[in-house]
């Protein structure tokens, strides 16, 4: 089992950058697939950006080319850099984990492990 804990969300003005941080502890979180997921008030929760046990990376149309995930295998850390930054961003969001290639990549219900979320802002 592993457990995700978000970091780094908050306010910022549109055009503007934020980096979020999701530090995974538990059994060999360098073997889970890591995504990113975002839910806006009255909006169903939506995914962002994963990063693959393997290595690959992949984003949603919404933020394709401003945002990028990564990750730091040293320290069992994936971040969110998210630049650019538009009202339509605004959102909590989640990090989440799991350990098998069942399902989607970019469906929230193939994920096993999921971190408290952070608020993001944007204002303009």
């Amino acid at each position: 089992q592993v457990q995700p804990v978000e970091s780094g969300g908050g306010l910022v003005e549109a055009g503007g950058s934020l980096r979020l941080s999701c530090a995974v502890s538990g059994r060999t979180p360098s073997a889970y697939t890591m995504g990113w997921f975002r839910q806006a008030p009255r909006k169903e929760r939506e995914f962002v950006a994963v990063f693959t046990w393997g290595g690959g990376t992949a984003y949603a149309d919404a933020v394709k080319g401003r945002f990028t995930v990564s990750k730091d295998n040293a320290n069992n850390t994936v971040y969110l850099q998210m630049n650019s930054l538009k009202l339509e961003d605004t959102a909590i969001y989640y990090c989440a984990a799991r350990g098998t290639d069942r399902g989607a990549y970019y469906s929230s219900g193939s994920y096993d492990y999921w971190g408290q979320g952070t608020q993001v802002t944007v204002s303009s």
